[in-house]
């Protein structure tokens, strides 16, 4: 995959982050000289190229006082997982949901959903909502609760990438 000096100038002036603004594209737009349609569409198109996976906001959700965040892994029939996994990931309180293969005998779960509360006791309660909706199709289950805070980063470009 290749980029182009404008392409590149937008990766530099978006990898902190895009301005909280009504109307960021535009101010982008702005920075580089460009119109906010270009804007638009060159990250639309780098998208669908693979050179940047998706556009997403990455909170702090500890700054928002949500403290108790859990990943809770599923172990789901493989014929039902997909389906019922758009469905945890469709929920307010996930934040990202996704199929992985098992690593037996070790691994058996399939179905990760990271769900964020105000305590353990709410992400408890919103764990056993997913296990009502996975139902029988769920053989067990288990949560990984976060201990700290990773640093979330975007793309970066180094010299020479």
């Amino acid at each position: 995959m290749t980029i182009d000096a404008t392409d590149r100038r937008l990766i530099n002036a978006t990898q902190g982050g895009l301005p909280l603004t009504p109307e960021p594209y535009a101010e982008i737009a702005g920075w580089l000289g460009l119109g906010e349609a270009e804007v638009i569409d060159r990250l639309k198109a780098m998208q669908d190229r693979g050179v940047i996976r998706r556009i997403a906001l990455a909170p702090n959700h500890y700054a928002l006082g949500v403290t108790a965040n859990g990943m809770s892994v599923w172990d789901v029939a493989d014929d039902r997982a997909e389906a019922l996994g758009t469905r945890v990931g469709a929920l307010d309180y996930v934040s990202h949901s996704y199929l992985r293969p098992r690593a037996l005998p070790d691994w058996p779960y399939n179905l990760f959903a990271m769900i964020h509360g105000h305590d353990k006791r709410e992400v408890e309660a919103k764990r056993r909502e997913i296990a009502a909706i996975l139902g029988d199709a769920c053989r067990a289950s288990d949560i990984l609760y976060s201990t700290r805070i990773l640093k979330k980063t975007g793309l970066r470009l180094t010299e020479g990438s």
